[in-house]
């Protein structure tokens, strides 16, 4: 029997404050720091398991954190995330369509933590959406796979070119196109403060948030939204409402060209930026590679 290789790609620790502070403005501030060093000794938990798992399977394994990939992920069968939605989404960053992924949810959120919390800060958490596994199945999850009783799905990503040229990075959530100054209107065909599109995978995050819809999980169409438009635009008989929301076919391409003196697209968060300039022009579509992924089984049945 071949054994197969993996990679695990962890979240790193310096998301967490690594020493209590020594001044402590108020009690709540003390209870955010005790919180957050909760949450990294969760996470820490769920390595140390998911390793000692791998120990007693027949695989070779090797770890990475997720900010140290800068290229290709190439000679593994199998990529696990360790962490939540977003380490997922950086280690798609770096995988074409051969390779599948498994993100297990290290810290998922609790909703007796909610409950008790809410008055005093926020203690939402990732929301694992694409992430198959906790550390609690892992073990379950990772045996249907390393037997073939777990088969990927394919997410549709987004191609993105500049001037007719293609960015090497696909995006699995969604794009924004902005001015660098949240106070500034960004200009293309009307003024707004920014323009998104999302694939299927990234149509219940930012883009729902911005007053769009979701979307069938495995649609390979795209849905854009012309983000806080301005109102005498919004009102003008000659501008239709389809400019303003709707979708994008998988065999079609989005065209946009930026009248700002500068901009920025956003790729998959903060994280990836490209800057543009006025006149350039920006295509986007669904033809690019997809991504092999575990989802959970709960999105397939929607």
């Amino acid at each position: 029997m071949v054994r197969k290789r993996l990679l695990l790609l962890l979240k790193p620790f310096d998301v967490y404050p690594s020493h209590e502070p020594s001044v402590i403005s108020s009690s709540n501030s003390l209870k955010v720091f005790r919180y957050l060093n909760d949450r990294m000794l969760v996470h820490k938990n769920a390595i140390n398991f998911c390793q000692n798992i791998l120990k007693r399977k027949p695989v070779d394994w090797k770890v990475v954190f997720r900010n140290d990939v800068s290229q290709a992920i190439s000679d593994v069968d199998l990529v696990i995330t360790v962490g939540g939605d977003g380490t997922l989404l950086q280690a798609s960053h770096f995988m074409d369509d051969r390779i599948p992924v498994l993100g297990v949810n290290s810290d998922p959120t609790r909703p007796e933590e909610l409950e008790q919390l809410n008055e005093e800060f926020d203690a939402t958490r990732s929301t694992g959406y694409l992430c198959a596994s906790t550390a609690n199945n892992f073990e379950q999850i990772l045996d249907e796979i390393l037997e073939n009783h777990y088969e990927p799905s394919e997410l549709a990503r987004m191609a993105i070119s500049i001037n007719s040229k293609l960015i090497p990075t696909s995006a699995l959530n969604d794009v924004l196109l902005a001015h660098p100054c949240p106070a500034t209107v960004s200009r293309f065909s009307f003024r707004s403060s920014g323009f998104r599109v999302s694939t299927a995978a990234g149509s219940t995050a930012a883009m729902m948030s911005a007053g769009g819809s979701a979307m069938p999980i495995l649609s390979n169409d795209l849905q854009y939204i012309v983000r806080e438009p301005i109102s005498p635009v919004v009102l003008s008989p000659v501008v239709p409402s389809r400019l303003m929301h709707g979708q994008v076919k998988f065999d079609e391409r989005l065209e946009v060209t930026w009248f700002c003196r500068e901009g920025l697209v956003y790729i998959d968060g903060s994280h990836l930026v490209h800057p543009i300039g006025h006149g350039d022009v920006i295509k986007l579509s669904s033809m690019a590679p997809r991504l092999k992924v575990y989802l959970p089984r709960h999105l397939l049945s929607q």
